[in-house]
């Protein structure tokens, strides 16, 4: 008899745990349907192994299925032109880089407002900037490769591509250097990498994100961290303030933004679900593999404040400097 009870009492248990289970899937869920995360980006890029790495564990702790739609093109225009067609009922998001809304539209014509037309949800990481150059310079930190410059006039840097922080960054550091750094950009990291790594060009700020792998195999040498503080991945490399150039501050967060229709009682709903994968341990040694570096969690009112003044900063850079496309 008391096996009996015991057995009883087992299956008690389990049937409350399996409820309680579904009572926080419920709980977090905002939906009962499947929800689609688009990314404006083809496969296989930055924002598109973000967006696969948190699609799944969005699905487990939702209890619905999340699928991956890539839509690249136009600087994410395409994407947020999707986002803001699908009804605002949280199953439509877009996962991508603040720069989508920061940067990209100050350079190229978008058929949408930033700072209108779209709720920031969450942020997860942080893709932060590093200052990278040739394995043949002979500098080791900032204050010996401006010496080199100097010495060398007539040198140039790379970008991932105009209108971006990638060349704000190299604008400023050139200006408060003192020196005359020509602009080149490219379309992505990858191929102005190859010209670093082969000595043709022999700087630019890129991102950690696709510069790790290359730093830590000696392809590529770094001279300082464009943030306010130093990258828990790279401990001893000294960010560019500690070198003399406060204004070197740039780096991009990747994040999950809805359309502005969408209702601050829903946004609150989603954020709490990305809120908890974001403080997943799992997801953050992902995160870092992948070369984040994983933040603290924001509301959407204070992410939405932020997202406005790196707007107008970047706004500033771009009129101070006259930055297009072209240049």
């Amino acid at each position: 008899m008391k096996f009996h009870f015991a057995a009883i009492n087992r299956r008690c248990a389990l049937a409350v745990a399996a409820a309680a289970l579904l009572v926080g899937q419920n709980a977090l869920a905002w939906t009962d349907k499947p929800v689609k995360l688009l990314v404006p980006a083809p496969a296989g890029g930055t924002a598109d192994v973000f967006a696969r790495l948190i699609s799944d564990q969005l699905s487990a702790e939702i209890g619905q299925p999340v699928v991956v739609e890539n839509k690249p093109g136009a600087g994410g225009a395409i994407a947020v032109q999707a986002l803001r067609s699908a009804p605002a009922n949280g199953q439509t998001l877009l996962v991508c880089a603040s720069n989508v809304l920061t940067e990209v539209p100050h350079v190229l014509k978008s058929n949408f407002d930033p700072l209108k037309d779209v709720t920031p949800v969450a942020a997860l990481a942080k893709g932060t900037m590093v200052l990278v150059g040739s394995p043949t310079l002979p500098a080791t930190d900032v204050k010996s490769l401006v010496a080199y410059f100097k010495s060398h006039p007539g040198g140039n840097f790379a970008s991932y591509s105009a209108g971006t922080s990638s060349q704000y960054a190299g604008l400023i550091f050139s200006q408060k250097a003192g020196l005359d750094l020509q602009h080149v950009p490219f379309p992505g990291s990858p191929p102005a990498l190859v010209e670093l790594m082969a000595g043709r060009i022999p700087v630019m700020f890129d991102g950690l994100t696709t510069s790790k792998a290359l730093i830590a195999n000696g392809k590529l040498k770094v001279f300082g961290v464009a943030a306010k503080a130093r990258s828990p991945q790279l401990p001893d490399v000294p960010t560019m303030a500690e070198q003399g150039y406060p204004e070197l501050d740039f780096g991009n967060w990747m994040g999950v933004i809805a359309s502005s229709g969408t209702s601050p009682e829903l946004v609150a709903k989603i954020h709490a679900a990305l809120a908890r994968i974001g403080a997943n341990p799992k997801v953050r040694e992902r995160l870092t593999a992948n070369g984040f570096d994983p933040i603290e969690d924001q509301s959407a009112d204070k992410l939405a404040q932020s997202v406005k003044a790196e707007y107008e900063r970047n706004g500033a850079i771009v009129k101070a400097f006259d930055i297009k496309l072209n240049n």
